[in-house]
């Protein structure tokens, strides 16, 4: 059992006797197919205790890559201890505010977490990593094009009842995917919203990083400004735009920038279509719409825009 891995790891850790208390709080939020619990005893700060198992590719990758990202100075949690072969470690416990939580607060307030997660994105681009760093497979053409057969597969076929066969046909969206993957490859979060930048100090903290991997940078940022579950305004948009170009000195090529934005909104579509319908996760649906919306919005204008126009017609009226 994935608790019997972490209270083993508890006592182990703690040094402590199968006398002393522990008790384990199911930590739910979030989609990752793993076993997260706050660990507390007494007398101890609590901790967090994280169990995985190896259904997903990418969550052995928890523990190479927290060190890396420490060590380039990104703010993620420490890791206090670790059982590899178990597949259980110990890390800081952050809290339970993340950015998501100051959804209906004034953008003034948002703004210092932005800037720090951004400021880190900044700093992730110039971290080159160890030369035998493993990390899930880069995004180039065959990435880009699952994420888009996601999309087909659990929103618009399963999840909105479509025929999606003209979809996968379409040159347009092989031609996005072919263009974004053959483009330069940095470090990216991958899953870079506000679910997973946990507040803490005045400070964003990165959590949900093991999908790490080498792609466009825009990709993270458009996460962010496109983010349905926050829903931004275009005002908001903008905003989190400008504290880019303040720490950046530089601002993401329209185009580009739109196309990585509409492969995110496709693969976050495919993600709610799929964990409701195959994981019973319902929470997801409400987030259908907004991200509806914002992909009819960054494809208006392109060859992706007929083609779609149904769909998101569909989508944009859904009500779970």
């Amino acid at each position: 059992m994935p608790t019997d891995s972490i209270l083993y790891a508890t006592r182990q850790y703690l040094g402590i006797a199968p006398t002393v208390s522990v008790t384990l709080t199911p930590i739910k939020k979030g989609a990752s197919g793993r076993t997260i619990v706050r660990v507390a005893t007494p007398g101890k700060d609590p901790f967090i205790g994280i169990h995985w198992t190896d259904e997903r590719p990418d969550s052995d990758n928890f523990l190479p890559v927290a060190k890396f990202l420490k060590a380039t100075k990104i703010n993620v949690p420490e890791i206090f201890h670790e059982i590899p072969h178990r597949r259980v470690a110990l890390v800081e416990d952050l809290g339970d505010t993340d950015l998501l939580s100051l959804k209906d607060r004034p953008f003034a307030e948002r703004e210092p977490y932005y800037r720090s997660a951004l400021q880190q994105i900044d700093k992730l681009f110039y971290s080159k990593g160890p030369k035998d760093f493993e990390l899930m497979p880069a995004f180039d053409e065959s990435l880009y094009r699952w994420e888009q057969e996601y999309f087909f597969d659990h929103l618009v076929e399963d999840l909105l009842g479509m025929d999606a066969s003209g979809l996968r046909e379409n040159e347009d969206f092989q031609a996005l995917a072919k263009r974004l993957g053959s483009s330069a490859k940095h470090l990216v979060h991958r899953d870079f919203q506000s679910q997973n930048l946990l507040l803490k100090d005045g400070k964003a903290w990165w959590i949900d990083f093991q999908g790490m991997r080498r792609g466009r940078q825009e990709y993270d940022i458009a996460s962010l400004v496109f983010d349905p579950y926050m829903d931004h305004s275009a005002e908001d948009r903008e905003a989190i735009l400008s504290i880019w170009e303040d720490i950046s000195e530089d601002r993401p090529e329209t185009t580009i920038f739109r196309q990585c934005a509409a492969q995110r909104l496709m693969q976050a579509l495919g993600a709610y279509g799929n964990i409701a319908r195959n994981k019973g996760d319902e929470w997801y649906l409400q987030f259908v719409a907004p991200a509806a919306r914002s992909l009819a919005e960054v494809t208006a204008g392109t060859p992706l825009e007929k083609p779609l126009a149904p769909v998101l017609a569909k989508a944009t009226e859904f009500a779970p």
